[in-house]
């Protein structure tokens, strides 16, 4: 009986278990699952494809560009310190490509070099004064006046000038007893440049010429004014510099590994910004055999016909030239699209996995420029993949993750707007972190800097008439930087190191400023609008210029291949776009 009673509870037990299950197992399953799909959910961040730091819990628009969010990545492993990913949207919509490096041959190829004009030496005169007195009458007004031999310059008067025509009056009364006396008082007058007519008028005329007229010895244009009216001069006192611009020479720079690639009478293709459709012919006329131990350079030098007045002292012209090679050396060559440049360093952003959108950035050294394309001296092998287009978008990305990137060489956070408060309210504990990610700040003078930061407000009125899509007034505050630019003072750089920074910096500011004042073409003056900030964000970072200034960047610039601008405020307002897109972009850097 006892044995049939625990059958029973068994039973019952059993039962009771099983319509337990049946009646909340299938419930708390779905609920588990139902929660874990909560979780998930919960879990789900969204991000910009454009502006990767933006990560919101929920899906909508991007805070900066307006663009709808996507989907953010869970994870990143396998990454390396210095490596970072992009989306497969990113990577569309900034429409980057990347290109397999392989080997290039320099035969035949053709070398680009940069240069100016400047007058041709061999067809300067100096205009001189062969007697001394004050100038009572300059006829020369400004520089550039064009002259012709025999022209009226000045006219002179001159005490012992005034007293040798009384002593030739004296003498010619008396030719007949001395006649040695009268020969010398002619001939001391042919001394200072008198001709034989004016000599035989002031005999015949018995009269004495107070003021004596100086007349051009030569014909050209004047590139210089030495003395002004009323100033004093001494017998052979330099008065003008005259050029004859028929004929200009091309200087051009050739680095110490480019020497043996040129030889004189190669012929050269010659192209400026001024005339970009037309190319002008000329030939190596001289390579300096002297090597500038500063800058490591000879120069090259090229005579061009200048009959038609085409090229103007000063100009930035540009060689093609058919560089000759002992050697059929194979190099690695890049496109040129695919490098950035600050200061010295020259930088590529490496595809490293062919599979996946993982880049790195690489630190390169390059060699001579053929045609479109860069030799690779160091820093790439063949078989490396590279971005080629949108390189500007990566470089954002990898800024943005704290990876290395080209104005952040050693990694590690990028200062945005906000962050830059947090750095400055933070003080010392933060100092290093604001300060260690950029270029090395160089130890300059103050007036330096004071110089620089006329450029940089010339640069901003520039900008802000970008802003407005006024291209005229942007062409005027081109040519107001190049005159600021002209006053910077590079004697006050006694360290080599700087005075080389600055140098190779000044002529790419120069050659985009001179670009943009040179067209009235807005897109064009954007397009070297570009370039000119990216040189002078360089400059800016290199020797600082005592004033807090703004790194903005808008990633859709440039057909989405972002570009960057310098801003003296916090609040975007992008040069690029005008009216259309006036907010696009954000604070990439703040420099103190």
């Amino acid at each position: 009986m006892k044995n049939n009673k625990i059958v029973i509870y068994i039973g019952l037990l059993a039962v009771g278990l099983l319509l337990g299950w049946f009646l909340f197992g299938g419930s708390s399953k779905e609920e588990a699952d139902h929660n874990h799909n909560e979780v998930s959910e919960t879990n789900q961040m969204w991000t910009c494809s454009m502006h990767p730091q933006i990560m919101q819990p929920e899906p909508g628009d991007c805070p900066i560009c307006g663009m709808d969010l996507i989907p953010a990545e869970a994870g990143a492993d396998g990454l390396t310190a210095d490596q970072f990913k992009l989306t497969a949207n990113a990577m569309a919509l900034a429409n980057i490509q990347t290109t397999v490096v392989g080997n290039g041959s320099v035969e035949n190829g053709i070398i680009k070099l940069s240069g100016k004009i400047a007058e041709n030496e061999e067809a300067n005169a100096v205009q001189v004064s062969y007697f001394s007195g004050r100038i009572e009458r300059l006829n020369i007004s400004f520089t550039g006046e064009e002259v012709r031999k025999g022209q009226l310059l000045a006219t002179i008067y001159s005490p012992e000038l005034y007293a040798a025509q009384q002593e030739l009056i004296t003498a010619a009364s008396l030719k007949a007893s001395q006649p040695a006396l009268y020969k010398a008082v002619r001939n001391k007058l042919k001394l200072w440049k008198l001709s034989e007519t004016q000599i035989n008028q002031i005999e015949s005329s018995v009269k004495v010429i107070e003021n004596f007229p100086v007349y051009a010895t030569v014909s050209g244009t004047v590139t210089e004014k030495l003395v002004e009216q009323g100033d004093y001069i001494k017998q052979g006192q330099p008065l003008l510099k005259i050029a004859n611009l028929n004929t200009v020479w091309g200087n051009f720079d050739v680095y110490e590994n480019q020497i043996d690639r040129f030889k004189k009478g190669q012929e050269v293709m010659i192209t400026t910004n001024a005339y970009p459709n037309k190319e002008f012919k000329g030939k190596v006329d001289f390579i300096d055999p002297v090597l500038n131990t500063k800058t490591r350079t000879v120069t090259l030098r090229v005579v061009l016909s200048n009959k038609d007045d085409v090229f103007k002292p000063g100009m930035f012209v540009t060689a093609n030239i058919e560089g000759s090679t002992a050697k059929n050396d194979e190099v690695l060559s890049i496109p040129a699209s695919s490098v950035l440049w600050t200061g010295e360093r020259s930088v590529v952003y490496l595809k490293t996995n062919p599979d996946q959108p993982i880049f790195e950035m690489r630190e390169i050294k390059l060699g001579n420029q053929i045609g479109n394309e860069y030799e690779v001296v160091e820093g790439l092998f063949v078989g490396n993949e590279i971005v080629t287009n949108g390189t500007f978008t990566v470089d954002a990305a990898a800024q943005l993750q704290g990876k290395k990137s080209m104005m952040n060489k050693d990694g590690g956070k990028v200062m945005t707007g906000h962050e830059g408060h947090l750095g400055m309210d933070n003080n010392a504990s933060n100092k290093e972190s604001d300060h260690t990610n950029m270029n090395e700040r160089l130890e300059v003078s103050e007036k330096f800097q004071q110089q620089l930061n006329s450029v940089y407000n010339a640069y901003i009125n520039l900008k802000d008439a970008l802003v407005k899509e006024d291209s005229i007034s942007t062409s005027a505050n081109a040519t107001t930087l190049l005159n600021k630019l002209n006053k910077v003072d590079m004697k006050l750089l006694s360290d080599n190191k700087a005075h080389n920074h600055w140098m190779s910096l000044e002529g790419e500011i120069k050659s985009s400023a001179t670009s943009i004042s040179e067209t009235s073409d807005i897109k064009s003056q954007r397009d070297h609008f570009k370039h000119l900030s990216s040189h002078l964000i360089n400059a800016v970072q290199l020797f600082g210029i005592n004033e807090k200034v703004y790194v903005e960047f808008c990633p859709m610039a440039d057909n989405n291949n972002g570009a960057y601008w310098l801003s003296k405020e916090e609040k975007v307002i992008n040069p690029y776009f005008g009216e259309a897109m006036l907010t696009c972009g954000e604070v990439k850097q703040v420099i103190e």
